[in-house]
């Protein structure tokens, strides 16, 4: 069996704060998970992130109260920790005089990144870098995602949202590897949203009873199962390569991309577990190399 870890990068909203919407599944059979999540566990272990979530979008994040703290570099773990707690407490105090919205905002910001915070922007990005060059060295592993270039993007034609064009093009995509494979079958596991689950839950049952636009749902068991991302690691890779692939759309940025991208399902040639939805006379590297 393969399980499908699924997680989203940017907003599904219209026009939303990001100009696309990518929900990624990176299939892994299950012969493997072991050995993959101990792989990745080590990486983690390497920067004392042994329990942390591997959130990109925080991770890569400019923690201003680090340039504030003379010769953070220098210090140990446990001291730039100390000396960053040490500032937050000192800014939250200050805000809940001033700024209550600034200050529940500003909140939410610490707790997101806390357990990064012992680390500089520079080692940061190298343990997304390294986790990133983990994915591309799995040869099993298989990338589909649906890039959706929200500009280009009209519900009325689709008779969808854009989140649900998305999974569905994703769980075709899954099942079409899966039927043309020795993989046998397939599960998918979905960071958790309680309105996400909802619908999608909603959608796969539609998709096992009359099947997508593209095909009949035969090797997909079951409606996805949800899980905390917080608690499932493998979970965490798929918002790795959703992140790396909205970064690269819309910013240019090509190196993690190029490393994630080279586990997009193919055939032959032609990179069909990964499609870019938007004008057609785009000439990204997804584009230029889907079918």
């Amino acid at each position: 069996m393969d399980l499908c870890y699924i997680d989203e990068s940017g907003t599904p909203d219209v026009p939303g704060n990001t100009s696309h919407y990518i929900l990624a599944g990176l299939s892994i059979p299950d012969q493997f998970w072991r050995q993959h999540h101990t792989q990745l566990d080590e990486i983690k272990s390497n920067y004392q992130l042994d329990e942390a979530e591997i959130h990109v979008a925080w991770i890569m994040r400019t923690y201003f109260e680090q340039s504030l703290i003379p010769g953070f570099e220098l210090m140990r773990h446990e001291r730039r920790r100390a000396e960053v707690n040490k500032l937050r407490r000192a800014e939250l105090f200050r805000l809940q005089k001033v700024n209550r919205r600034g200050f529940r905002q500003t909140r939410k910001n610490y707790r997101k990144t806390d357990a990064y915070v012992h680390l500089t922007l520079r080692e940061r990005r190298q343990v997304v870098t390294d986790i990133a060059k983990l994915i591309s060295n799995w040869g099993v592993a298989r990338l589909f995602a649906e890039c959706i270039d929200k500009v280009h993007f009209d519900p009325m034609i689709a008779k969808r949202s854009v989140h649900e064009q998305a999974f569905e093009q994703v769980v075709s995509r899954f099942e079409q590897y899966l039927k043309n494979s020795d993989a046998g079958y397939g599960l998918l596991i979905h960071d958790n949203n309680q309105t996400v689950a909802k619908r999608h839950t909603e959608l796969m049952k539609s998709f096992l009873r009359e099947g997508t636009l593209w095909t009949q749902i035969e090797h997909i068991i079951e409606t996805p199962m949800f899980v905390d991302s917080q608690l499932t690691s493998m979970v965490q890779l798929a918002d790795l390569c959703a992140y790396a692939i909205r970064r690269y759309l819309e910013n240019q940025e090509e190196e993690l991309f190029d490393l994630v991208f080279q586990r997009a399902h193919r055939v032959g040639q032609a990179s069909v577990g990964v499609r870019h939805f938007t004008s057609l006379g785009c000439s990204c590297k997804i584009c230029t190399n889907h079918a």
